[in-house]
């Protein structure tokens, strides 16, 4: 048997390795591929692990021997799947591995919007602080969380943990999701419809999967409902934000900040409008990448793997 790896780059580190699956058959590790280097490598391939490399219908036309594709993430919108079914090939992901790593780097989003910590810092280490003959200095506004209202779109796994610290932090949480469970409403949070999300919060979350009713659901037209000075946290997927409307947004003031850890273009592009944006944080997409989470991932991966071939599938989305 087969096995190829196209883009392990993200993941494998801190002794994470996929020769534990040479007991298998024999394996290829490639950090990436291009989609032309992708069609060369799994041509002959039984199994497929990928992140972020599509397989399509050229792919699936192409890989003869495939039965199997591992997704090394929770998202699998890169496969697809009636091609999939079409070709008898097993898909499965990883669904639960970043609970935890990204509710937290969320707040840490949050928490560098609200005090600025890192500028303040810089000023200390320039001089500014000491320059300034002041016992307490700051160049920058101060926000506290307690008692203001947090909109949460996405109420999954994530949005509850998310909304867990939320409320530890004395938020008040409106929740909106697809699929609204009763049951975790409670004093402190409620569902709320996706208009009284925007006009009613102080702070945006995004958790919500990438799909063509959320795409661009942070638009100038849903922009226009927010209060104004509203912050914005997305570490979802960047296709969920219209760059544009929101850049324009930051720069009229409307948005008094947004933090955000994906672009709808990875690595964001050097003609960004985000990039000159004002009262912005960026990060590389690095929400999931804490060395737990990434073990995580790595272990479930593997499990659903060995899972597969001794006759138990779990995972699957095909």
């Amino acid at each position: 048997m087969k096995i190829v790896v196209l883009d392990s780059a993200p993941l494998v580190s801190d002794g994470m390795s996929f020769s534990i699956l040479e007991k298998y058959g024999s394996v290829e590790v490639y950090e990436n591929s291009t989609p032309e280097e992708a069609l060369e490598r799994i041509k002959d391939a039984d199994v497929v692990f990928t992140n972020k490399v599509v397989i399509g219908k050229r792919e699936f036309d192409v890989a003869k021997a495939l039965k199997y594709i591992g997704v090394l993430a929770t998202g699998f919108n890169i496969i697809d799947l009636e091609e999939a079914r079409k070709h008898s090939v097993t898909v499965t992901n990883v669904p639960t591995y970043g609970t935890d790593s990204v509710a937290q780097f969320a707040f840490a989003l949050l928490l560098e919007m609200c005090h600025h910590i890192q500028r303040h810092s810089d000023d200390v280490l320039s001089g500014a602080w000491t320059r300034s003959g002041k016992w307490c200095y700051w160049n920058y506004p101060q926000v506290e969380l307690a008692g203001k209202t947090i909109g949460i779109i996405g109420y999954g796994r994530i949005g509850q943990r998310s909304g867990a610290l939320a409320k530890a932090f004395g938020m008040n949480v409106l929740m909106y999701d697809s699929y609204p469970r009763k049951e975790l409403e409670d004093g402190k949070s409620r569902y709320a419809s996706l208009d009284e999300i925007f006009s009613s919060s102080d702070v945006i979350f995004l958790h919500c999967p990438l799909t063509k009713e959320t795409e661009g659901i942070i638009n100038k037209e849903n922009i226009a409902k927010m209060k104004d000075g509203v912050l914005l946290v997305n570490n979802s997927r960047g296709p969920l934000v219209d760059e544009n409307a929101l850049a324009d947004a930051l720069d009229s003031g409307k948005v008094g900040g947004a933090a955000l850890d994906v672009v709808s273009s990875e690595p964001i592009k050097g003609d960004s409008p985000l990039l000159k944006a004002k009262n912005i944080i960026i990060t590389p997409h690095i929400s999931w990448a804490s060395y737990e989470s990434r073990k995580r991932l790595f272990d479930i991966a593997i499990g659903n793997l060995e899972s597969f071939l001794s006759g138990k599938k779990v995972n699957v989305v095909s």
